[in-house]
């Protein structure tokens, strides 16, 4: 444990972000999971769309990096486009 004040606020301000940033990154994979689930479906369309937007939110925040966003909405876009053509 540290001596110094300031790195023992940092050492619980560290722990405080870690939590959050791992309950939205939790709900991120839950969205994109459903979206996945529900693609070519008529709440697909829904599901996809929060989905895209929790990964942009996340992208912003510095959550997840920005590249890493990209890349999960265009596989999550490839995914939906296929199941909306074999419908």
């Amino acid at each position: 444990m540290a001596n110094i004040k300031s790195q023992k606020k940092r050492i619980l301000t560290n722990a405080k972000r870690a939590e959050r940033n791992k309950a939205v990154r939790s709900e991120l994979k839950t969205r994109v999971k459903t979206a996945t689930r529900s693609a070519g479906t008529d709440q697909g369309d829904e599901s996809y769309r929060l989905a895209q937007k929790k990964l942009d939110k996340a992208a912003s925040k510095g959550i997840i990096h920005k590249n890493q966003a990209a890349r999960r909405k265009s596989r999550l876009a490839k995914k939906a486009n296929a199941a909306a053509a074999a419908s």
